[in-house]
């Protein structure tokens, strides 16, 4: 029975579970946002006291709380596109496969041809002053196909400084992501909470509005697993009435 839930007296707590999401406002399902490494909701208070004057000593004659607001942190394990994209507040292209044939470079040995694509697959390389008069310029002793785009060595013996080179590739479907390019999400975030402390009964927490903001820092070397760690503020969702009905966050525990 419900009542013998909220009886409970010995309820420890240690969770874990799933982060789902969805923009806010949106009728399509919450989607798994991965493995996230810590999800808070922080309070902060406007309190505002009044001095008790009417005896030796002092102290407080009257208190009135307010919550000023609810801050929602999270560290965010997988950066996949979607994540990324918002934690940098980008915008996402999807790029489909294709070829390009004889994009223009001129030689510096020792540098990177960065290619408009990458992950460049069947490539070849030639130089010549136009691309239909161009030779092949072999790969052996001469250039490194990178993922990132190709780098000249410095001693190629096939290619010189400022020798006109034409790049021709393949290269597989990716995703681009334009970061701040775009305003703060918000989202309706749900939290499939399991108690490991309490025979894995469930808390279930829905938020339902917040905004994220921008990733406090991005890790593009470090040592060690990199994270996105965010935080936004629980705003009012003016879509939930009634009385005793929160407009900002409910937990359900089993």
């Amino acid at each position: 029975m419900a009542i013998e839930v909220i009886k409970q007296i010995y309820k420890p707590s240690m969770t874990v579970g799933q982060l789902y999401a969805r923009a806010y406002g949106s009728t399509a399902l919450h989607m798994p946002v991965g493995n996230v490494l810590e999800l808070s909701l922080e309070h902060s208070e406007d309190v505002q006291t009044q001095e008790d004057m009417t005896r030796l000593g002092g102290g407080t004659h009257a208190e009135v709380r307010r919550v000023k607001e609810v801050k929602m942190k999270a560290k965010i394990a997988d950066l996949n596109v979607v994540n990324l994209a918002r934690a940098v507040l980008g915008t996402v292209e999807s790029i489909d496969a294709g070829d390009v044939a004889d994009e223009p470079y001129v030689a510096t040995l020792g540098g990177l041809l960065p290619l408009t694509h990458i992950s460049p697959t069947a490539f070849v390389l030639k130089k010549g002053a136009t691309a239909g008069a161009a030779t092949p310029v072999a790969m052996a002793g001469n250039f490194e196909v990178r993922p990132e785009g190709v780098l000249l060595l410095p001693e190629a013996v096939g290619v010189a400084n400022s020798d006109l080179l034409w790049a021709s590739y393949s290269y597989g479907a990716y995703a681009a992501i334009e970061a701040l390019t775009t305003k703060a999400p918000e989202l309706d975030l749900l939290f499939g909470g399991l108690n490991e402390a309490d025979g894995g009964n469930p808390a279930v927490t829905n938020i339902f509005r917040a905004s994220q903001g921008v990733t406090k820092s991005l890790t593009l070397i470090g040592k060690g697993f990199n994270a996105l760690d965010v935080e936004g503020t629980v705003l009012l969702d003016p879509t939930k009435t009634g009385t005793g009905i929160s407009r900002y966050y409910r937990t359900r525990m089993g």
